[in-house]
């Protein structure tokens, strides 16, 4: 008789011979909402949940985009909501405590912490420290009992290399010859490793550039591709201009930007979908901004005349104009929209023909290939 391999005795003494090992499957429990419905469902598939802790998350964008509006500002006051601390590398020093209180973050010493960095390895030296420490403080602690932490790096595209910085003292700006794109890709890989396991997440921000390719127009994310492959999610954005009223009418004035988010990669949702979401400067993003475009384009919400119309069984339809659609009614259609978007049951596999019917196909085959060979031999 054969004897049973003792999976438990293997797990714990390749454990022990192996510091720092993770055991089992890293999924996803906690995660922190970007402050709009539509951007959370296209992250995450949960109109609720946006990015995740232990993972690593990047917004890419051109200046003024609003990467640092939703990381800097939506991400830390929705994590200091539920109890995770947020830790800032700010490398752009463009964030200052009136701009995050308008935004209704908490700038409180216990609440956030917000160091100014200005290398890649001062951030990756940082991190290594942090987590060194953290997995030394928690180390027999559960999962549930340990402190979750937020990370943002606002941004990666300002950090600088020590080649970088020789050179401008040298007052000879030659470029760093491609070694900021491998210390990017260090510090992700790295990182990726280190918050494995651990209720922290990674956050950061980038900045893109015109593609010249006419084949591929997408705007490319700037210190090359390594540090993409290791992020779970990576989410587009481009700048528009938003000359709307508070009506939804059309005006000459620019009153704020639509940011037009484009999720690139996530491993929880389908990718390459894209939502345009509405910044006005006075009153800043309205969580239900893009809802309506994602209704109507699932099928949910279909145009009736000049109006947009929900209709299901059991439930009150509903036919609105565009600009009377309400966040009340937008709720109804939150709460339901599971049913849009669930996969049908897989069909069962048509059933197998009968042996004998087999057989005769293929005997009927044969017949047929030695028909032809003949009739071609007496063609020729």
């Amino acid at each position: 008789m054969t004897r049973p391999f003792d999976v438990s005795k293997f797990r714990k003494s390749i454990t022990k011979a192996v510091p720092g090992m993770a055991v089992g499957f890293s999924d996803t429990v906690d995660w922190i909402s970007t402050g709009n419905y539509a951007l959370n469902f296209l992250i995450s598939g949960d109109f609720q949940k946006g990015v995740p802790l232990g993972r690593v998350t990047c917004f890419a964008g051109e200046s003024g985009s609003g990467k640092s509006y939703i990381a800097s500002g939506n991400l830390v006051r929705h994590a200091q909501q539920q109890g995770i601390l947020p830790i800032i590398l700010d490398s752009e020093n463009a964030l200052d405590s009136d701009w995050l209180l308008a935004l209704g973050v908490d700038v409180a010493e216990d609440k956030l912490m917000r160091f100014g960095v200005s290398m890649v390895d001062e951030v990756a030296k940082f991190i290594s420290e942090f987590m060194k420490g953290y997995k030394e403080q928690f180390a027999d602690e559960p999962y549930e009992d340990r402190q979750k932490i937020l990370f943002v790096v606002d941004s990666l595209g300002m950090l600088l290399t020590p080649t970088d910085k020789d050179q401008f003292e040298k007052g000879d700006m030659k470029g760093d010859m491609g070694r900021k794109p491998k210390a990017l890709t260090s510090l992700v890989r790295n990182s990726v490793n280190l918050i494995a396991g651990n209720p922290v997440g990674i956050v950061a921000c980038n900045h893109t550039y015109a593609s010249q390719d006419m084949f591929d127009p997408d705007d490319k994310i700037s210190g090359g591709q390594g540090f993409i492959y290791a992020s779970s999610i990576v989410v587009a954005m481009r700048k528009l201009k938003l000359k709307e009223d508070e009506a939804g009418n059309k005006i000459t004035d620019i009153r704020g930007i639509r940011s037009a988010c484009k999720v690139m990669k996530t491993r929880f949702a389908k990718p390459f979908e894209s939502v345009q979401i509405k910044i006005p400067y006075d009153t800043g993003m309205d969580p239900y901004s893009g809802l309506l475009d994602l209704f109507e384009k699932a099928g949910a919400v279909v145009k009736d005349g000049n109006k947009l119309s929900y209709n299901k069984p059991g439930i009150e339809p509903i036919k609105e104009f565009r600009k009377n659609w309400t966040d009340e009614k937008l709720e109804i259609i939150m709460k339901d929209f599971s049913s849009w978007t669930d996969k049908s049951e897989p069909e069962e596999p048509p059933e197998e023909p009968p042996e004998e019917l087999n057989n005769s196909v293929s005997t009927k085959k044969e017949d047929t290939n030695e028909n032809d060979g003949r009739g071609n031999s007496s063609d020729t």
